[in-house]
Parts: C-alpha cells; structure tokens; sequence
C-alpha cells in the first residue's frame, strides 16, 4: 500500500503559499545537516539515450547485464511506498524510472528520499534493469537531492491550463509540457538547417550593428534609446539591409545574418516587438535567384522538422514540395476575385472605397499601385494558402528594389506567402545611388507628411553606393513565421521562449 503521509498527501490539503512554506522548512532542515545545494555529482548517462538502446531489450537479455548507470533529473512522478520507492526522472532528453529500497540504499536513505517533493532535482547510481511490467529502470544505489524545488509543479494531467501563464513562465511551461519542448527542440533544427543550407551555397555568416544612428532597411517604426558618452539617439535596428549590402560593396559577395530585429508596433498572432529574421544577399544575381534560394531553404527546413514537404498546418495539407506559384498583385486579386474588371483595379476612386469595404486602411502616399497593394492585402492575401510569390510590386512602396526595366511604375520584388501570411521579402536590389538618393528624398517627404514608418536618409549608404554596388539580390525571411508554419503554431508567441508580455 502507498504510504498516505507522503508529500503529495500532504500538500494535497494545502494551499500554494503553505506548500511553499513547508518545502522551505525542508529546506532549512536540509542547510542544518550539510550542503542544500551539492555539485559534486558527474552524470554519466541520459534517460533518452538509455531508452533507445536498452529500452527494446528483453528482461531475461538486460537484467543480468548489471549495466552501471548515472542519472540525474527533475523528479515528476513518485510513489513512496514501505519498503520500496518507485520515482521518475526527467532530463532534456527524455524521462527513466527509479527502483528506490531499502536493501540498495539503506533504510534511512529511504526514508529521507520518502520526504523528497515532486520537482526536486535528484540524481541517481545505480544498474539497470526491466520491471515485470516491461519498463526500462534503474536500481538505485545512491541518491542525492541536487535542488530543492519550493514551488509546487502544476497538475501533472493538465500542465499549465492559462495560455498567458504559459508564455510569462515559460521554465515551468518547458518542464511540464512535453509539446512544448518538442516545439523549441524543432525550433533550434530548423535554424541549425537554414544556416546549414546558407553555407553550403557559399554564403559567409555575418554580424552587423543591432543599434543604428539612422534607422533603416524596413519601413516600421524604430525603438529609441540614447548613448550617454557620445550624447546621440540611437535605434534599435528594424532590419540588417543596408549593412550587408555595405558588405557586399566591400567584395564579400554572399552574406547573411541570422539575428533579432525591433520594431516599435503592435502586437498580434504574427508579430512580436523583436523577431529573428535571416536576411541574405548575394552579387551578380537577380530577384529570381532569390526566390529559388527562398524556396529551397524553406523545403530543407520542413524535411528537417517534418521528415516531408508536405506538412499540416492547422488540419490543411500545405504543399511545400511542388514548385511554388507565382502571381503578379493584380493576378492574386483577380484570382480570388474575378468579379474586379481591369479598368476598376486602375480607378484610384474605387479602388479607395473597396479598400475601405475591406476593412484595410488608405495608404498614406496613395498611387495607384499602393492602392492596387492595400486592396490585395484585404481580398487575396489571406487566401494564399500554399506557397505562392507574389511579383510586381510598385516603386512607391519599395524605396530599396530595383525598378524593373519592363514595367514602368513596378520594382523586381517579391512576397512570399504561405497559410495566408508573409514568410519572405526580396528583391533585385537598387544599385544606382542616384536613384536611391531620390528615393529616400521621397520617403523622408512622406516622413514629413506624418508617416510614422518611412524611411530616414542614409547618407554613409549613399557614399557607400557610390563606390559600386554590384547588381545584386537580397532577400528576408522572418524565422518565428517559418517556425510557425513547421510546428502547426498558432501564434507566433508559441515559438518564442519568452515573447513580450505586458507587465503582470
């Protein structure tokens, strides 16, 4: 029989702040009779990893083996009984059970551990063997208490039930949730292969400034802070674009950064203050190479986390085997809308009003073509759900893309979209530093007239376009979205271990 005055029954009565208050009279009675924190123990095997390569293995072949074991882990489950103990461990790798008796390690040992709270950190010596039931365990020798937990683990059938709880406390989030983990296991993975696949296509890893004197290479709104010594406002960087593209005037011809971005706007599903992203830019190549590069880094990815292409995302298949489609804005619009004659989608006046009826916001310089964009982002964007590359973006809403020699009024741009949302921006990039003076003269206008998001004029970006740009092709891709999407994440606070919350 279970004995009935074990902690858990005890705490059972008990409300948080009287459980807290008796682990730490445990805690003080363990500092009277030695170290409360010892760091003397040298584990020498993970539970996982013993799993896999005993766990298959039948009692008869494992027992008599008597294979010396060192475990350590938080303990989560624990049965106190008289004369013998069954306890389980979890580390980062995976969870291993304890056979705790009198005969392995002695009877005031036992009874020590008896006393001993779920969540306790514990290390256990001792041999492995099956129990009757099949299960992989260790028969323990010694035990030592590592770390007092004081604070009560959630529910061990429910984990933490608040999903706000979940974000603000991630630690406790982490050891109660297994999906949890398995998110964040997924999450190092898929930037593991990003960055992988980037340098096997010879692109050289960089780190460029996280805090800029003139905000640029996004049109978003900077944080701002000030530099006492040098007494001069500085911004968190909203994105790395115009120092890697200094890069690459320097002759270091294929860069890339994997690291956070700022931006000072709301919050959502899919956005976050700061956000990794990967920005990556390569000479002598065009938007098009971009989008294969795009592409390519984004099925690696899925293979990588998913073992396929093919993945789920909210109970829908999305296709990220298949080459991905590309549509011009107007041809996304008149997809999912193939009531929109031609001659309404170049009516300023009514494309004005159906933005409106479309719950989306007049842009704050409108031509035709950020009309023509305002209108796409609230009928067709959210429809896109398999991988598609928009093209054709207008110049007045990409200060930074070449302007194609084609089409008049357009830019050699793309959007990626996956499950109805941006996964990627790139471009063939604007290598006339002539232009690009005019352009961020037309932004810092637009700045003027009260858009809060415009772009400031670099000058130190001129001069450095002036010594030659070569052509070339740059592409971002946000890496919570793309984690996101390869972990069936709802929202983006889902794959960040500690997302911006308001104060508590």
């Amino acid at each position: 029989m279970t004995n009935q005055h074990t902690p858990q029954a005890e705490e059972a009565q008990l409300d948080e702040n009287q459980i807290i208050a008796l682990r730490r009279e445990k805690l003080n009675e363990i500092r009277q009779h030695g170290i409360a924190f010892p760091n003397h123990f040298q584990r020498d095997s993970f539970a996982g990893d013993l799993q896999a390569q005993y766990g298959a293995l039948e009692k008869a072949d494992l027992d008599p083996q008597e294979i010396p074991v060192k475990v350590a882990g938080r303990m989560m489950l624990k049965r106190a009984m008289g004369k013998a103990s069954f306890a389980t461990i979890q580390d980062m790798s995976g969870q291993i059970q304890l056979y705790i008796n009198n005969q392995g390690v002695g009877e005031e040992a036992h009874q020590t551990f008896k006393h001993w709270d779920m969540g306790d950190i514990i290390a256990a010596e001792g041999s492995l063997f099956k129990t009757n039931h099949g299960e992989l365990t260790v028969r323990v020798s010694k035990l030592h208490l590592l770390s007092k937990s004081l604070r009560p683990l959630p529910d061990k059938h429910h984990g933490l039930a608040d999903q706000e709880t979940k974000y603000r406390q991630r630690y406790v989030d982490l050891i109660t949730s297994q999906e949890s983990r398995d998110t964040f296991i997924k999450r190092s993975q898929i930037i593991q292969t990003v960055r992988h696949h980037m340098v096997n296509e010879r692109y050289l890893e960089v780190e460029t400034p996280m805090m800029h004197s003139i905000p640029g290479g996004a049109t978003a709104k900077p944080f701002a802070t000030h530099h006492n010594a040098l007494d001069m406002p500085l911004y968190l960087r909203i994105a790395p674009e115009l120092y890697l593209k200094r890069l690459v005037v320097g002759g270091l011809e294929r860069v890339f950064e994997i690291n956070r971005s700022f931006r000072n706007e709301g919050m959502s599903t899919r956005h976050n203050p700061e956000f990794t992203m990967m920005e990556f830019y390569e000479a002598f190549c065009t938007y098009q190479r971009m989008m294969e590069m795009t592409e390519g880094v984004i099925r690696a990815a899925a293979i990588a986390a998913c073992g396929s292409a093919k993945i789920s995302y909210n109970g829908r298949e999305v296709d990220l085997e298949s080459p991905f489609e590309r549509l011009t804005i107007l041809e996304a619009i008149q997809k999912y809308n193939p009531q929109y004659t031609h001659e309404q989608l170049n009516d300023e006046a009514w494309l004005k009003q159906e933005i409106v009826k479309h719950g989306e916001k007049i842009p704050p310089a409108p031509g035709i073509g950020s009309l023509q964009l305002a209108l796409f982002e609230g009928c067709a964007e959210g429809k896109l759900w398999n991988p598609t590359f928009i093209i054709d973006y207008p110049i007045e809403v990409s200060p930074l893309a070449r302007a194609s020699d084609s089409k008049p009024g357009l830019t050699d741009r793309f959007e990626l979209f996956v499950v109805g949302r941006e996964l990627a921006n790139g471009y063939s990039e604007l290598n006339d530093p002539e232009d690009q003076a005019a352009r961020f003269k037309a932004q810092v206008a637009q700045k003027d007239a009260g858009d809060d998001e415009a772009m400031h004029y670099d000058a130190d970006y001129i001069r450095a376009m002036e010594y030659g740009l070569p052509p070339t092709g740059g592409c971002g891709i946000g890496l919570d979205r793309l984690v996101m999407l390869l972990t069936d994440a709802p929202s983006i606070r889902d794959v960040i271990l500690f997302p911006q919350m308001r104060p508590e």
